[in-house]
């Protein structure tokens, strides 16, 4: 469009020009350019943590070179979907930044940790590999899993559910791709031993690595106290349990937050029957008003027209206020601020009712923001009647703490002209009545008559009586008809005019006669809030009076209670992804009931923030479903591990699954919380919708990743526990350690004292066994390795593994 009007701009007089008042992709635009800006600062933030955390530049490398590849490959997914560039997708891409690194970084560390103990890269890279493969699939699974459900919503809710939902499920298969191809690749080309780095920055280095061993050894030992007082642990979790439910029906509930959208629209009406030159005066004075706020930038005056009601009425006019670009205003220069300075300024004028009013958070959902409902009269009763419903309910909510600016434009005070017209009569005479009729519509109305061509155009002909012919109901009179004998007839001899009051606009809607009433929630209230106040005074209205709602409180409507079920499904797939990976249906239990922490974590941030629990943070709490899992599952993983295959008993399997995760979990959880702090303190275009999601999986991230670590070990030993009870105890292989593995310290212990820390040196010889049995039998297990009772050996070692001579695999 801007591209056509500088073409036409060409053949312009020299003294016309022309000016976009208004463009509202502006918003899109601007709101794009935003989120791709907290991309970028995602980027480098992610990449600070990363290198704080493994402390070495050609560890850093890696992860990072996982971003373009997940989220160049995201965006061909786009052009599948059918999906655009938009605020969802993008929002998805700015925190599929925290997460596509998340595969890789588990894949580097666990490479760095063997190649800390003599491996060599490609060794590291190896035996790496075999520890995290089935981490990394059940952890992009389950985020995957959790968006499922999601994908099969219908409406508006399903349609911003699945952009969004479908971007971070494509990135998050990209990036486990990745770190089971790419990533082991370049592990082994470019890991090699770590040398202390010099300088200030190898300082810091140590420094962060000294306080991370006191951190990891003090979560240890608390790990540890937790599953010893494991009733006062699960009394702790049911406070969280609690706390979540409690946040979660008292959060106030909301639909699509207001944006500062650039421009805000002003609608005036004036005393019924007005002229539109006393109109066209106010409307002179609102402008003049408008032009003196701080930040704006044009106005356009509409004399005439309602943008509330889009009729035409001489009565009516309206607004349209342009703001400065975002990046120019202060935030006293907010448009919610400047839409209340000048309500409150134009309510001191006495010639009009005016409202001051936000559009909705997707154009074309009705004409204004908050919320808007139909009050139907169901019995088709006299409309004055109606009338004086519709004032008293509305006079009622105007009382409610929680609603604001309830009104409606709806009158039954306009004066107008009931026309009596003796038929018989005119039929008397000899008179056409449609001669009578449309007599009235050429002298009062305006009549179409021709065309001709002129000045190379075409123009159309309109006949209307001058004004001053036209302004009483006595000039009715003073009209005329032709009789059949061709004289001219008054009308006053043929018709009786007769002055009443009545509505001038009637709406129907679902086939009933209804008032159309608009409002906004208080400041501090949500819309959810103000829907239910509404509908619990509806309660007492007539009985063939009821309201219906429309535009953007309807979507709000049919979207809730569908938070409920999405989250059971989540849960439901989450939890049979997990049992398939597990091939248990406990074990899964220790993960599912970990989310909570991370639920009650992003509805404490919503609530400090004073924000209602509205579309974008119910995105983000599916999505903390799938992160918080992700924390659980290396935990479970390594601990399952320990306990099933090495022999650890199931305490010690809990502490050191924890002990040996927490680096990775503590590096991804905070690359993807300082990943999505740009969105937490979001300015600008789109900022408040980007502050609702950010906020949400901020804090849920936040309290997973520093409580939820806590709770894991000991969930996995009752749930593990009450499985053995139920079950039998599973099968355990017995263990026949390499030389790297003594090395490592990850032999099962003989007694359950705590583990020795690993060797120093992989070369340390053991101590030879003292009793080696002659001939060995597959399935052997050593000395001091007995199985528990009631366990089998689940793995048969052969011969070439445990020979007579071969010494322990206890720690050296």
């Amino acid at each position: 469009m801007r591209v056509k009007l500088e073409e036409l701009k060409k053949g312009f007089p020299p003294d016309l020009d022309y000016e976009l008042t208004l463009d509202t992709t502006d918003f899109v635009t601007a709101s794009i350019h935003e989120v791709i800006l907290a991309l970028r600062d995602a980027i480098i933030l992610v990449i600070l943590v990363v290198f704080v955390f493994l402390g070495n530049f050609r560890a850093t490398l890696i992860p990072m070179l996982a971003v373009p590849v997940s989220l160049i490959g995201t965006f061909a997914a786009f052009v599948a979907f059918g999906f655009s560039i938009n605020m969802l997708t993008l929002f998805g891409l700015v925190l599929a930044v925290g997460i596509v690194v998340d595969d890789a970084i588990v894949v580097v560390e666990a490479v760095e940790h063997h190649i800390e103990h003599g491996l060599s890269p490609l060794q590291a890279t190896e035996k790496a590999m075999a520890e995290v493969g089935g981490p990394v699939v059940a952890i992009a699974l389950v985020l995957t899993s959790v968006f499922v459900p999601v994908a099969f919503m219908g409406g508006i809710t399903g349609l911003m559910y699945r952009q969004f939902a479908l971007t971070l499920a494509v990135s998050v298969c990209l990036s486990a791709l990745v770190a089971l191809t790419l990533t082991p690749a370049l592990c082994t080309l470019i890991l090699r031993p770590r040398k202390p780095m010099p300088g200030p920055l190898g300082w810091f280095l140590a420094g962060f690595n000294k306080v991370f061993d006191w951190v990891n050894n003090g979560y240890t030992r608390t790990v540890r106290l937790t599953i010893k007082l494991l009733l006062v642990t699960l009394c702790l979790l049911g406070v969280v349990f609690f706390i979540a439910y409690r946040l979660q029906v008292t959060l106030p509930t909301g639909f699509l937050p207001g944006e500062d959208n650039g421009y805000f629209m002003i609608d005036a009406q004036l005393p019924e029957a007005s002229s539109l030159s006393r109109t066209n005066e106010v409307l002179k004075q609102m402008e003049e008003a408008c032009k003196k706020q701080p930040g704006v930038k044009s106005v356009l005056g509409l004399g005439g027209f309602s943008l509330m009601m889009s009729t035409y009425n001489t009565n009516s006019c309206s607004i349209v206020v342009v703001m400065e670009p975002w990046e120019e205003r202060t935030p006293e220069e907010h448009a919610f601020k400047t839409i209340e300075r000048l309500q409150a300024e134009f309510s001191k004028f006495p010639e009009a009712r005016i409202a001051v009013f936000n559009p909705p958070p997707i154009p074309g959902l009705g004409n204004a923001g908050g919320f808007t409902f139909e009050l139907q009269d169901r019995s088709g009763g006299d409309i004055l009647a109606q009338a004086d419903v519709a004032r008293g309910f509305i006079a009622q909510l105007n009382q409610q703490k929680q609603l604001k600016g309830v009104f409606t434009l709806f009158s039954t005070n306009v004066p107008m002209v009931r026309l009596w017209v003796d038929r018989d009569k005119v039929k008397v005479l000899g008179i056409p009545l449609n001669d009578v009729f449309a007599g009235l519509q050429a002298n009062l109305g305006g009549y179409y008559v021709n065309q001709f061509n002129k000045f190379g155009r075409t123009w159309q002909v309109y006949i209307q009586a001058e004004a001053d012919y036209r302004r009483t109901k006595e000039d009715i009179g003073s009209l005329y008809v032709r009789a059949k004998d061709g004289s001219m007839v008054p009308l006053k001899t043929l018709t009786a005019p007769n002055v009443l009051t009545g509505a001038d606009t009637i709406t129907r809607f679902n086939l009933y006669r209804a008032v159309e009433v608009n409002g906004n929630s208080a400041p501090g209230y949500s819309s959810g809030q103000a829907i239910a106040t509404v509908e619990k005074l509806a309660k007492s209205l007539p009985s063939n009076y009821s309201v219906a709602w429309t535009t953007m409180a309807y979507q709000e409507k049919a979207a809730q209670g569908s938070q409920g079920v999405i989250f059971l499904l989540a849960l439901l797939f989450v939890f049979l992804f997990l049992s398939a990976q597990y091939e248990s249906w406990a074990v899964p239990f220790a993960v599912l009931l970990g989310i909570p922490v991370g639920v009650m974590g992003a509805y404490i941030a919503t609530a400090v923030i004073k924000m209602d629990n509205n579309l974008y943070v119910q995105i983000g709490l599916v999505m903390l479903i799938g992160l918080a899992a992700k924390n659980a599952i290396l935990i479970v993983e390594f601990a399952k591990e320990k306990y099933e295959k090495e022999g650890f008993s199931l305490v010690d399997a809990a502490v050191e699954g924890g002990k040996l995760r927490l680096r990775p979990i503590l590096m991804t959880s905070f690359a993807f919380i300082l990943g999505v702090v740009p969105l937490v303190i979001a300015e600008g275009a789109g900022a408040v919708s980007r502050r609702a999601l950010g906020t949400a999986v901020f804090g849920g991230m936040l309290a997973a990743s520093t409580l939820g670590v806590f709770f894991i070990p000991s969930l996995y030993v009752l749930v593990q526990g009450i499985a053995n009870f139920l079950g039998g105890k599973p099968k355990k292989a017995a263990v026949s350690q390499p030389e790297d593995s003594q090395a490592e310290g990850h032999g099962p212990k003989p007694e359950p004292a705590p583990r020795p820390e690993p060797a120093p040196k992989p070369e340390a010889a053991p101590k030879p066994d003292p009793a080696p049995k002659p001939e060995p039998t597959p399935g052997a297990v050593k000395p001091g390795n007995e199985p528990e009772p009631g366990t089998e050996s689940g793995t048969e070692t052969g011969p070439e593994e445990v020979k007579p001579d071969e010494p322990s695999a206890g720690p050296a």
